[in-house]
């Protein structure tokens, strides 16, 4: 263990030493207002907005200039959010355990759906078209389908899950922070 740990170690400090030097470099921040902490980001790069989830709501700002353009409130313990090219965005609600769909356009609150209990990241799978809420409390994982807002299913996952990803052609790939597999 320890040998794995040093190497790790060395291996952020190359990184960092290769960073500077590399001609990356910060060129804009944007300050958004609020306490607490910050969570999960994601772009819509047709509509040129990044959404930023805080505690009782997402942030929308306009990646052209930087602005706040709206919010998305009031939620409860918001996560995460992706989008399903229907037109609408999911955003989970821990403490509700609901995933909450709202309008691209008018960021108004189309429907809630009920999920397992604390539900966390969320993603989008195209080949199945459908939002995977990730529920830490239960876990469990919720299949939402995007077309109509219903609940297509939910499965126990053994463990308690965290960030996943889709491969586009039908799997979908959780990290369980509870178990050493995925």
């Amino acid at each position: 263990m320890k040998t794995r740990l040093i190497l790790f170690v060395l291996s952020i400090n190359l990184l960092a030493a290769s960073a500077q030097t590399s001609g990356y470099h910060v060129t804009k921040k944007i300050a958004i207002p609020g306490q607490g902490g910050w969570d999960y980001l994601a772009v819509d790069e047709a509509a040129r907005r990044l959404y930023v989830s805080h505690g009782t709501q997402v942030e929308v700002i306009d990646l052209d200039s930087g602005g706040i353009v709206g919010k998305i409130a009031p939620l409860r313990r918001a996560r995460n959010r992706d989008c399903s090219g229907s037109g609408a965005r999911f955003v989970s609600n821990g403490q509700s355990s609901t995933v909450t769909i709202f309008d691209l356009k008018t960021l108004k609150t189309i429907s809630e759906v009920p999920t397992g209990k604390k539900p966390d990241a969320i993603i989008y799978d195209a080949a199945s078209s459908r939002v995977f809420a990730f529920n830490g409390g239960s876990n469990s994982a919720t299949a939402i389908d995007a077309a109509d807002g219903k609940v297509a299913g939910t499965v126990d996952l053994g463990g308690g899950p965290e960030f996943a990803v889709s491969d586009g052609v039908g799997y979908v790939y959780d990290n369980l922070r509870t178990k050493a597999w995925c």
